[in-house]
Order: structure tokens, then sequence, then C-alpha cells
């Protein structure tokens, strides 16, 4: 298994986006967009337990942080 900087390539086609992390899920977005337009993005909380099914246009972007302060309303 590679490790999580290491961009992997498979036929061709870019696997892995090391350069994104720390950007905002749209900028992340936009980037791994450019490389693979028809990715299905999908944002999941870092931690969460996710399905072991691989999908060739599915890119999980894990999210750990809270951008703003939560509240009733």
């Amino acid at each position: 298994m590679s490790s999580s900087t290491e961009q992997v390539e498979c036929a061709g086609s870019k696997t892995s986006w090391p350069e994104v992390v720390g950007l905002s899920i749209e900028e992340a977005k936009k980037v791994i967009l450019k490389d693979k337009p028809d990715a299905d993005i999908v944002a999941v909380p870092f931690g969460s337990a996710v399905t072991e099914d691989f999908r060739p246009s599915r890119v999980r972007i894990f999210v750990n942080t809270v951008a703003e302060t939560p509240h009733v309303g």
C-alpha cells in the first residue's frame, strides 16, 4: 500500500492528490476535477466508517475542521 503523501497513477490517470491537504473542500474539488472531470467527490468526516467497495470514479475527501461556531437555531 502506498503512503498518503505518495502520488499514485493507475492506467495513466491520477489517483491521489496530496497537494490538496490543507485546502478548503471547494478548492480541493476544483483541483481534483481538473485531473479527473468524472470524479464523484464525497466529503466525509475524518474517522468515519466508510464502505470498502472500490468505485473508480469516487474520490473521498476526509475533513476534520469545524469552520464556524456551532449554534442552536
